[in-house]
């Protein structure tokens, strides 16, 4: 249950990250600080969700 709410906070963080970025240094042209860092935080989430399966498979056997 642990790790959707991690994945969304990560998600969350970055996105509202590249928001800030965005309103700081681009004034309005294109949101590229929100597309980069949004999906940036996408391969970061998984990559920490297929981390801890594979952590939760090797515990387990």
């Amino acid at each position: 249950m642990g790790i959707p709410f991690q994945m969304g906070i990560v998600i969350f963080l970055f996105t509202y990250l590249g928001i800030w970025l965005d309103g700081k240094y681009t004034h309005g042209t294109t949101p590229w600080f929100t597309i980069g860092l949004s999906l940036f935080s996408v391969f970061v989430g998984l990559y920490n969700v297929i981390r801890q399966v594979n952590n939760s498979n090797k515990n387990n056997k």
